[in-house]
Formats: structure tokens, C-alpha cells, sequence
């Protein structure tokens, strides 16, 4: 068990187990009342699930279960070799296929920057999976797609990708170099220096960048997920370096269900380590307000899962 902070209470201890799920193995964290609804966290690029540790620490308080993921290629027992083994399908697959292991008919998602992407394509597509969609920082997919196209300032803020996706490890090249001083500067000084040092050690491990950068070179850019029928909160920073104002603002048009915006004035886009008071407050709400018929109380975790 870890725990997190100097408070001793029971909810602030955070597990670390593993759990097998299509042939892999994925490691991840848990907190919270097992008896709780559960919350299922994803996290984005280049982090790990302990991205969400402050938040999940304030929603097991609030006593929910929280359950982030290392997703694929962020595992060790889940890092595939080809570019193809990460497309969107799969990683949807791998949630869905996780919440089985957990015992999991319905439950909360809450997704951060690419796992943003992934909660958005699972609730186009499952939505009879899910009691609420929390997202931070990452617009509805077609939105934000169509902001890249359209959007003189999207267009802008997503050249990265395209720097992302060349071929022959250009991109893991240009960000580990030089003491990964290129992948430190993409955090804009929002993460802690130790949660930075921990990233930048893994991330340089053979493979794992790749394998997050293969989560980009996988992506097909003119996909349409459709509108989402799920209860949803989105949550995000006004200056968000990556995600800009177009995309955000045209998200509320592809969600049928009851939606509320949340904009942090000044944020950037690291919100779960730069607010993550805010961002727990908000989530919070969101779940209370969401209909509790058919809540499922969280299976017990052992670390041999």
C-alpha cells in the first residue's frame, strides 16, 4: 500500500495491483471504500495513472472507488510492438475488457488528454456501460478534429502531432535528447519535480516511449465517433497549450445527454497536478447529480489479479 500525503485516514491509501485482461497484464492503482461506485481513470500522454493520484485520493474520500489504469504500452505486460496494435478500437477493447476483470457492468469513466480520446470513443459507443463521462482537458473527438482542419489556432496548437507521428523514432529521438530536456518542457513546469524525474525515467525505458508515441501514429485523423448519450462533465483550462477554445466551445453540440462545461480561467493543460482540488470538486458533483440505479459496488482488488 501507498500512501499519499500525511493524513492517515483509510481512504488516503492508495494500492498498486495487476490485473489480466485480452492476454495482457496492466498495472494500475486503486483507492477508496470498496464498497463504493466505482470510477474508472484514464490517464493521457506521456503520464501513468498516478497522474490521477490527488484526485483519486479526494473521490475515495467523497467515498467513491477509484481505479486508474497504466494503459496499453504504458503496462509492461501490455506493450505491444506495431504501430497498428494501438488504434482507438483496441484501447476502447482494453477499458472494456478491464471492467469485466473487475467484475464491472456500469460504471463512472473520467478521462485526461488521451484518455480523454479513449473515454469519448467507449461512451459514443457503449454508452449503456457507463453512469456518467467525466473528461478533462480534451474536447468531444470530432470536435476537436474538425478544429484541427478548420481552426487557424487548433491548426497551430496541433503541429506536435505532426512531429509525433514521423516514422524511423524522430520523435523519441527529439524529446529524449539532451537529457529529455524537450520532454520536460512539455509539462511547462506544472508537474512536481519528483512525479517529473519518475516520468522521465520510465519514459525513457526502452520502448515505452514508442509505445505511448504509437497511441499518435495509430490515429485516424478523419474519424467520427458520434454524439455521446451520456451524462458528461468537461472540464478545461483556458490556457491549455495543446487544446484550444474552438474545440472546447463545440463540444456541447455533440452531447445529447445533460452536459456541463467547466472552464478554468489560467489553466493550463495539466489540470490533475496543477488543480486537482478543482477538478475532484467538479467531478464530485458530477457523479452525485448522476442517477444512482444500477450502481455497483466495487470488487475486492488483489495484487495477483
Amino acid at each position: 500500500m501507498t500512501d499519499i500525503g500525511n493524513q492517515a485516514a483509510p481512504w488516503m491509501d492508495i494500492e498498486e495491483f495487476t490485473l489480466a485482461a485480452r492476454g495482457m497484464v496492466f498495472s494500475g492503482l486503486a483507492c477508496g471504500p470498496k464498497e463504493g461506485e466505482t470510477v474508472l481513470l484514464l490517464h493521457g500522454f506521456p503520464q501513468f495513472a498516478d497522474s490521477w493520484a490527488e484526485v483519486a485520493v479526494a473521490l475515495a474520500k467523497a467515498g467513491y472507488r477509484a481505479i486508474a489504469i497504466d494503459q496499453r504500452g504504458y503496462s509492461a505486460g501490455a506493450r505491444l510492438e506495431t504501430v497498428r496494435d494501438y488504434a482507438v478500437d483496441d484501447l476502447v477493447a482494453d477499458v472494456l475488457a478491464i471492467a469485466i476483470a473487475l467484475g464491472l457492468e456500469r460504471f463512472h469513466l473520467a478521462g485526461h488528454d488521451w484518455g480523454g480520446i479513449v473515454a469519448w470513443s467507449l461512451a459514443a459507443r457503449y454508452p449503456d456501460r457507463l453512469q456518467s463521462l467525466s473528461i478533462v482537458s480534451t474536447p468531444h473527438v470530432d470536435a476537436l478534429l474538425e478544429a484541427r482542419r478548420t481552426d487557424r489556432d487548433q491548426k497551430r496548437r496541433s503541429r506536435y502531432i505532426t512531429v509525433f507521428r514521423l516514422p524511423f523514432h524522430v520523435a523519441e529521438w527529439l524529446l529524449l535528447r539532451r537529457g529529455a530536456s524537450a520532454l520536460k518542457r512539455v509539462f511547462k513546469d506544472k508537474l512536481p519535480k519528483p512525479r517529473l524525474d519518475d516520468y522521465v525515467s520510465r519514459l525513457s525505458q526502452p520502448g515505452v516511449l514508442t509505445a505511448g508515441l504509437s497511441w499518435y501514429r495509430a490515429l485516424d485523423l478523419h474519424i467520427r465517433i458520434g454524439r455521446i448519450n451520456v451524462p458528461t462533465v468537461f472540464i478545461w483550462g483556458s490556457n491549455d497549450q495543446a487544446l484550444g477554445r474552438a474545440a472546447a466551445e463545440a463540444t456541447s453540440a455533440h452531447v445529447n445527454a445533460s452536459y456541463r462545461f467547466v472552464e478554468l480561467q489560467g489553466g493550463s493543460h495539466w489540470l490533475l497536478e496543477e488543480s486537482p482540488e478543482v477538478v475532484a470538486e467538479a467531478l464530485i458533483d458530477h457523479l452525485k447529480v448522476t442517477a444512482p440505479t444500477g450502481a455497483q459496488q466495487s470488487p475486492q482488488i488483489s495484487s495477483d489479479m
